[in-house]
């Protein structure tokens, strides 16, 4: 067995056949040979005899390769050797049989776990162990008398000022680049090759280097597949010491780093770091092509692999390349149907613990991010960031086709969809398909029937939660949709959309057959219907068909006698909500539609269409008869009753 290098010269020396008898006697032994042996031995060997005489060591790698029981025998009969020298009036201290023994074990975790913060803390744990078991040991005066009179050994001393500068938090041995300092020297020449560059230990099989032995061994067991640190818990197995110790935090619910502005706490130190630099505002992983910074290194490299196009995750079943392998994994579970992550209160699973966070949060109310302007409430950060955004004004991703800007990616993403004429999205009863998700989901519920979301107020049930928020407006009066440049208000943002094509003139949508555009997609549909002949809204009780599905519902309430839009002036009710608006013009005096040459003013804009036809001459009604022409339809009807009689 050979000498450790670096911890002691307490070495396994060659022993005399005496020096073995006591190495090895038994106390009982020696106390039956009193005056006999045992007093030679000890006249003879108590001055020159020592406990490193007699100490048997082993180096990092034969230690490593001793069995449990091995290291047990070892760990006896150091303390036999201990007991045995002590009994013959040998002065021993205890200090010199625990730094041996706990030596040992510190090593084997230090040689396998690699030089992190968590090996530090063992090593530190160990020295305070030695302390206090020599303090009770009442061993405390040998310490102090051997360090008064410098007859220890300069290992022995050593080690004792290391273990001291732990105690006191000393680190003498300083970076002279950086300024970082550490306890022992051994770790600063690791420290240092990172300012160097230099990497000295390879790895046999794929050639890859690392700053310190502890690193190539632990990335050795990538390639032999071993995993000695098994969680004594859950049975999983990991290749270093640290790794097992952070995942045995999850079992625990420890989280021993806490933030000291904001109270977070987390399972590891690199988690805080990242965490803190939210507060901090630093950002230390910079793009050198595009300037962008980032908080994460992991988002930095994903970043850099826009400018160079590389996607180096490929899925293994379609072949499909990520970026990001957060994403490849993501992506994986969906070609596997894999759902990991279940909610524990419903139930429902998830692809993504991040998705099944959000998730919970329905559950929970929870919604943590505040808008610093109005006050209003999200459950997701983007959710507040596209937010924010209807404040400032900021559209930042724009349709390269039309120019058309949006708040958000994924509208992008949709509207452009309108160029390409893509619509992935398909109902699986029907064959439908959508340019959104969401359209589908809505019209999946004209199969289902189902209308899960209720109104508090009025008992009306939606397909989805959009339509119930919009309707919920009727009841609050809530318009928070303005136009702005005549200021109308609108409760939902589809309803302001329309409205600005008033003033902008704009008709998107074109009739292909006589090229007539409109306005609203649904006036399109319902003009298609007109060259078709097609009438697919049937009244239930009399059988009359209609183009348009609002003319259907205002047709069945005349025939049910029903008028459920009521003014709240007079108590006159309507079948239909746009009469009874006509209706409360005559009470407000409100005349919003002006002709542009004479400045008269109508209180719905039919009236003005009639009447712009006396400006211009037009007149469209003809009398298939006679040929007379008239400005409105209902000079004409007047007019036909002449040739009918």
């Amino acid at each position: 067995m050979k000498k450790q290098k670096g911890w002691s010269s307490m070495g396994a020396m060659t022993l005399t056949r005496q020096e073995k008898d006591i190495a090895f006697l038994p106390v009982g032994n020696i106390e039956e040979k009193e005056g006999g042996t045992s007093g030679v031995l000890t006249a003879g060997f108590q001055e020159s005899l020592t406990f490193k005489d007699v100490a048997v060591e082993f180096t990092w790698e034969e230690w490593r390769h001793l069995g449990p029981a091995q290291r047990a025998l070892h760990t006896n009969v150091m303390l036999e050797n201990y007991e045995n020298l002590v009994s013959i009036g040998i002065p021993v201290s205890k200090l010199d049989l625990l730094l041996l023994l706990k030596r040992e074990d510190v090593q084997i975790q230090e040689g396998e776990a690699g030089t992190g913060t968590s090996t530090e803390g063992k090593i530190r744990l160990e020295m305070k162990e030695m302390t206090a078991e020599l303090s009770l040991s009442g061993d405390e005066t040998q310490r102090q008398r051997c360090i008064g009179d410098g007859a220890c050994d300069s290992t022995w001393r050593e080690n004792l000022d290391v273990h001291q500068k732990i105690d006191t938090g000393g680190k003498p041995y300083e970076c002279n680049q950086c300024g970082k300092a550490f306890i022992r020297r051994s770790r600063l020449t690791v420290h240092q090759r990172i300012h160097t560059g230099e990497k000295p230990f390879e790895c046999n099989q794929c050639g890859k280097t690392f700053r310190g032995r502890d690193g190539l061994i632990l990335h050795q067991r990538i390639h032999t597949g071993e995993k000695p640190f098994e969680c004594n818990q859950c049975g999983k197995a990991f290749r270093g010491r640290d790794g097992l110790i952070l995942h045995q935090r999850i079992h625990t619910g420890e989280k021993p780093f806490e933030c000291n502005q904001c109270g977070k706490t987390f399972a590891k130190r690199a988690y805080l770091t990242v965490h803190q630099r939210i507060h901090t505002g630093e950002k230390p992983f910079e793009c050198n092509q595009c300037g962008k910074a980032f908080i994460r290194r992991s988002s930095f490299t994903e970043h850099q692999s826009i400018h160079t196009g590389e996607k180096p995750y490929e899925c293994n079943q379609c072949g499909k390349a990520f970026r990001c392998r957060n994403n490849m994994v993501k992506h994986q579970r969906l070609c596997n149907g894999e759902k990991p992550f279940e909610c524990n209160q419903c139930g429902k699973a998830f692809r993504g613990r991040d998705v099944l966070i959000l998730h919970q949060r329905i559950h929970t109310g929870q919604k943590p991010f505040d808008c610093n302007q109005c006050g209003k409430a999200f459950s997701q950060k983007s959710t507040l960031i596209v937010h924010q955004r209807i404040h400032t004004g900021e559209k930042p991703h724009e349709c390269n086709h039309c120019g058309k800007a949006f708040r958000c990616r994924k509208r992008l993403v949709a509207h452009q969809r309108i160029h390409t004429g893509e619509k992935p999205f398909e109902c699986n009863q029907c064959g439908k398909a959508f340019r959104c998700r969401k359209r589908l989901v809505a019209h999946q519920s004209v199969h289902t029937g189902e209308k899960p979301y209720e109104c508090n107020q009025c008992r009306k049930t939606f397909t989805h939660k959009f339509g119930l928020n919009l309707h919920q407006r009727i009841h609050t009066g809530e318009t928070p949709f303005e136009c702005n440049q005549c200021g109308k208000a609108f409760r939902g943002r589809d309803g302001l959309i329309l409205h600005q094509r008033i003033h902008t003139g704009e008709k998107p949508y074109k009739c292909n057959q006589c090229g007539k555009a409109f306005s609203q997609k649904s006036t399109l549909t319902v003009h298609q219907s007109i060259h078709t002949g097609e009438k697919p809204y049937e009244c239930n009780q009399c059988g009359k068909a209609f183009r348009c599905r609002n003319n259907m519902v205002k047709h069945q309430r005349l025939c049910n006698g029903e008028k459920p839009f009521k003014c709240n002036q007079c108590g006159k009710a309507f079948r239909g909500r746009d009469v009874l608006i006509l209706h409360q013009r005559i009470h407000t005096g409100q005349k919003p539609f002006d002709c542009n040459q004479c400045g008269k003013a109508f209180t719905q804009k039919y009236g003005l269409t009639v009447h712009q036809r006396t400006h211009t001459g037009v007149k469209p009604y003809e009398c298939n008869q006679c040929g007379k022409a008239f400005i409105q339809k209902y000079g004409l009807t007047v007019h036909q009753r002449i040739h009918t009689g």
